[in-house]
């Protein structure tokens, strides 16, 4: 086995999963990265180049995850990025779809966690990802403000049952260029009016923010936010 630093992805092939990856791999790290279909991650994996190699994960099959996970013999670094958009209000409430979102999140991540627990050393760590929607709710946020803030919550968990290892959690505001945000520029000015640094966060924010929770060997148990010091008004 090399003496590179092994990094899991789960959520790799998109957004800030894939920038995560493309500063790993260009580290010259081992990186894995998890999709939905195989096919795409390995698509994803050969355009991000270096010592990157791709595995097929749906985390609302939680009984496949550990399969899928099989050949991951070592994780040094873990990065939880896979998330799933959810815009369902209390008063058109559609279950079946929160139910997929929150077993995505919060069962899927844990089992993540379980299947590769015995395969992290006590030098390894990991980084959740939420969101702000856990403090600054909006119509439509109810599933998605209920995810981020069991991540929240789990870290605390995580760190107390898997101790040493180190388990911290990524919430930022709007990532503006991601693929999700990118196509909906109506909506930036608002946040930027209310944003003292009057600029949006960015996947390189978010991959350096990343990269300090997953190195810096003091810092655990902690739910990070980054929004340029956005005010609620």
């Amino acid at each position: 086995m090399s003496d590179r630093i092994h990094v899991v992805i789960i959520g790799g092939t998109s957004g800030i999963g894939r920038h995560v990856a493309e500063s790993f791999a260009a580290r010259g790290c081992d990186v894995v990265i998890t999709g939905r279909t195989e096919r795409r991650a390995k698509g994803v994996a050969d355009e991000i180049g270096g010592h990157t190699r791709g595995l097929g994960l749906d985390l609302t099959v939680q009984e496949q995850i550990p399969a899928a996970l099989s050949d991951v013999h070592k994780v040094d670094r873990l990065v939880l990025t896979a998330l799933e958009r959810d815009h369902n209000t209390v008063r058109e409430y559609r279950p079946a779809d929160a139910m997929r979102m929150l077993t995505m999140k919060l069962i899927g991540y844990t089992t993540v966690i379980h299947a590769l627990a015995p395969r992290m050393s006590d030098g390894s760590s990991a980084v959740l990802l939420g969101g702000l929607a856990m403090h600054r709710p909006y119509p439509g946020s109810t599933t998605v403000t209920t995810a981020n803030g069991g991540i929240s919550a789990l870290v605390r968990t995580l760190v107390t049952e898997l101790a040493p290892i180190r388990f911290n959690a990524l919430h930022p505001s709007m990532v503006a260029d991601t693929p999700y945000w990118r196509d909906k520029p109506h909506g930036w000015e608002a946040v930027k009016a209310r944003t003292p640094t009057k600029r949006l966060v960015t996947m390189q924010d978010c991959t350096e923010a990343i990269a300090f929770l997953l190195e810096n060997r003091s810092i655990n148990g902690v739910n990070l936010s980054i929004d340029g010091g956005e005010l609620l008004i």
